[in-house]
């Protein structure tokens, strides 16, 4: 399977190999938001489910912004990255244009009044993690591979094809790994 030469970086995406076995990873992308001494944090951006933050959150008004599941580390756990920058008082810089977290409350407020738009924001239930070293480990195994930055696949209408998009956005190498099969068998 290939590598790519990229190094795990807040803003950069983790591809899942095209035959990972684990049903939690399968032909994901993952936008990493922390990686470092004390290990590594992302959320899966093509497991979008069936419902909008105000189904999730009560008191918040219908906001239409989509629900994902982040990952499978702590499922009864609500995060956010988001495009509206410092208003959102306490956030964390993912990379140019992308911050992750902050104050809900103020969150809430900037999409109430209209200050945001819900195209601005993704909520995931849940998030991937990975215990320091852990991640570097998988990499070296094949399991992932590191892809570089790019908001166009943070925000955006559509990531039921994102895994394909991503690796073939890296060039013709992983062109050919992007038309992999599911199940090579069925081929």
């Amino acid at each position: 399977m290939l590598t790519s030469s990229y190094q795990p970086a807040p803003g950069r995406f983790l591809v899942s190999e095209p035959f990972m076995e684990d049903q939690n990873f399968q032909r994901t992308v993952i936008l990493m938001v922390e990686h470092g001494e004390t290990g590594s944090l992302g959320f899966v951006l093509n497991r979008q489910l069936n419902m909008k933050i105000h189904e999730v959150v009560k008191g918040i008004s219908e906001i239409d912004s989509p629900v994902f599941l982040g990952g499978p580390v702590e499922q009864n756990t609500l995060h956010y990255v988001h495009r509206i920058g410092e208003r959102v008082i306490g956030c964390h810089p993912v990379e140019q244009g992308v911050w992750w977290g902050g104050s809900f409350e103020v969150l809430k407020h900037l999409l109430e009044s209209g200050e945001a738009s819900a195209r601005d924001v993704l909520f995931f239930i849940g998030y991937s993690g990975w215990s320091p070293g852990q991640l570097t480990e998988e990499i070296e195994r094949k399991s992932w591979i590191v892809a570089p930055e790019d908001i166009d696949f943070i925000f955006r209408e559509d990531y039921d094809d994102i895994w394909r998009q991503v690796l073939q956005h890296m060039g013709d190498k992983y062109k050919v790994i992007s038309n992999y099969p599911v199940d090579p068998s069925l081929n």
